[in-house]
């Protein structure tokens, strides 16, 4: 196999940073659909389930636009909507769990405000993995099964994930149109965490 010339060399490195860049874009553009999809709140994961299915196939090579995503939307609500339900009981009684804490009415709060909040990480970082592994024509207690048993055999995703999830929310904090465009570039976290070696 010959060498690269320079100019081989240098048109190869544009070409990877334009496939960077279209990656990037494509994760902006999926963040404003996941957006949108999962106004409801009941589609919010079937959504980011959707969001992570469209960002396979567009690394993959495949077709997938707009309408793939919406009938994908509605195919993860339809296998798992009351997963979603759950998980967002949780995640409210969690955040009562929290408000409790921090309001001084029990000893040892800042001791359960801590638990509180690593534990509401770990039931969202779950619950994303959960959708990112959903794939159409499952439902959605094969995904949740092993999601779980990622998270466990796999800290360094999962810790991965939850730090894309708290840049997300800095993003929203900063600027909520950051925080919409944000959710994308989860959705492409979690795809790269469940594609990357050891994942």
């Amino acid at each position: 196999m010959r060498p690269l010339t320079t100019t081989e060399g240098a048109r190869s490195r544009s070409a990877a940073r334009s496939a960077q860049f279209a990656l990037f874009a494509e994760c902006l553009l999926t963040g404003v659909w996941l957006a949108v999809a999962a106004l409801p709140l009941v589609t919010a994961l079937p959504a980011f389930a959707a969001a992570c299915g469209h960002l396979r196939r567009h690394l993959d090579g495949e077709r997938s636009t707009w309408r793939d995503f919406a009938a994908e939307t509605v195919a993860a609500t339809r296998a798992g909507w009351a997963r979603t339900l759950v998980w967002w009981g949780g995640l409210a009684l969690l955040g009562l769990d929290l408000a409790v804490a921090r309001s001084g009415a029990l000893p040892g709060g800042g001791a359960l405000t801590g638990v509180s909040v690593l534990a509401a990480v770990a039931l969202v970082v779950t619950g994303l993995r959960a959708a990112a592994l959903w794939l159409p024509g499952e439902g959605g207690r094969g995904a949740a099964g092993r999601a779980v048993r990622r998270c466990v055999g796999d800290p360094g995703g999962t810790l991965l994930l939850a730090g894309g999830v708290g840049v997300a929310g800095v993003a929203a904090w900063m600027l909520v149109p950051l925080g919409v465009v944000a959710l994308g570039c989860v959705a492409g976290a979690a795809v790269a965490v469940e594609r990357r070696p050891g994942g």
